[in-house]
């Protein structure tokens, strides 16, 4: 099998398993949330509570998964996640109690960064160096779906099965399809690994060895700060816009969002060759903050609400793209699984706590403060990463 030909495969399998593991880890979640509360005799804010607080050491987690996806291999990290979720799936759907289900939410999330985009980045860097870029941009397009696919699909369910029954089904998608495929990428690395053609190919950063930990850091907070924007505005986008007056019209703009992110993706995969990585950090980041401010300056004016959904669904699709390139492009791929995640964990211990921090502020000081303070975070992301990418040129230079 040719090298174009095992990338293929490996972009294809991974993209299904993105789209199992986020539509049954990540996005199902908040249509099951509402079963769960009421089962467990808890809040829905309560529900989510434990949620952003798996959330939280999830991304702290990401740090050691990181370490360890350099030390064992990516997709041997990717194997043992899938096996992981699969028991904390079922442990869920048996949790007898409030406590035994957060536990289990909370080792639900550390699995979903074994097997989430951190980890499938790693295993492209790890399979060819040179192409991973290419490679992340068509992984993320596949797995653009995941919303799409499993909203829809929870929803269905939900209306016959209890959250119990339908997380044990999940359990058994990423038992019976992702762990398999992830197994079988690992031995497409040690098939490779056993090749005695040439060297692994490698990619030597953009920055100087003594400039990377200043410019990590850097990006490290812009995609922190950028985060922390997004996951307030999904967090509370559809009751958001209905609050200001669109009524049954916000669920429709909302549903633009998707579309959005994938055709953003496209558009980089046909036209986006031309723009580097840092580049393409800046764009997302403006388009996330555009968004913002045009629903701060359109109110209830359909339009705006829409261009603003559009814009955001454009960004987060870029930034997706962004969160994997750009630390290859920075710092090169030696050491790329412990550098990205200290990336991820940065960016999901901010955003975390995003959804409760913008749902105070829209209480305490109202709607239009909350968006421009979170315009402003967006906005400090920026210039961050226009901060790198003038480091870049100058290098260049």
């Amino acid at each position: 099998m040719n090298r174009s030909r095992v990338s293929a495969s490996l972009v294809s399998a991974l993209g299904l398993t993105q789209i199992i593991g986020y539509g049954t880890l990540y996005y199902s979640f908040s249509i099951l949330a509402p079963g769960m509360a009421q089962d467990l005799g808890l809040s829905l804010a309560q529900v989510f509570g434990v949620f952003s607080v798996s959330l939280f050491i999830g991304g702290l987690s990401a740090i050691y998964i990181g370490r360890q996806m350099d030390r064992l291999g990516a997709a041997t990290i990717m194997a043992v996640g899938s096996a992981l979720a699969s028991v904390m799936l079922v442990l869920c759907a048996a949790a007898p109690s409030v406590a035994t289900f957060a536990i289990a939410i909370i080792l639900l999330e550390v699995s979903s960064g074994m097997v989430q985009y951190q980890a499938a980045f790693a295993t492209l860097v790890e399979s060819d160096a040179h192409s991973a870029s290419r490679s992340i941009t068509y992984l993320t397009l596949i797995g653009g779906f995941a919303s799409t696919i499993f909203w829809p699909i929870s929803s269905v369910l939900a209306s016959h099965l209890s959250w119990r029954e339908i997380y044990l089904v999940f359990a058994a998608l990423n038992l019976v399809i992702c762990m398999p495929l992830h197994v079988w990428i690992r031995s497409l690395g040690k098939t490779a690994r056993g090749l005695p053609a040439r060297a692994k190919p490698t990619v030597v950063g953009a920055v100087p060895p003594h400039m990377r930990q200043r410019t990590m850091l850097i990006v490290s907070v812009a995609f922190a700060l950028l985060g922390f924007t997004l996951s307030a505005m999904l967090a509370h986008m559809v009751p958001m816009l209905g609050s200001i007056g669109l009524g049954a019209a916000a669920v429709v703009i909302g549903s633009l969002f998707g579309p959005a992110q994938v055709l953003s993706r496209l558009i980089n995969m046909v036209f986006g060759k031309r723009l580097s990585p840092p580049g393409l950090a800046v764009l997302s980041a403006v388009l996330i903050v555009s968004g913002v401010v045009m629903l701060l300056m359109s109110a209830d004016w359909l339009p705006g609400a829409v261009a603003f959904a559009i814009c955001l669904g454009l960004g987060s699709g870029i930034n997706s793209i962004a969160q994997g390139s750009l630390p290859l492009y920075l710092a090169g791929s030696e050491g790329y699984g412990a550098m990205t995640g200290k990336l991820t964990a940065a960016r999901l211990a901010v955003g975390a706590f995003a959804p409760f921090a913008f749902a105070s502020a829209m209480e305490n000081v109202g709607l239009s403060f909350a968006l421009a303070a979170n315009a402003g975070l967006g906005a400090l992301s920026i210039a961050a990463f226009v901060i790198v990418a003038r480091s870049c040129r100058s290098q260049v230079a």
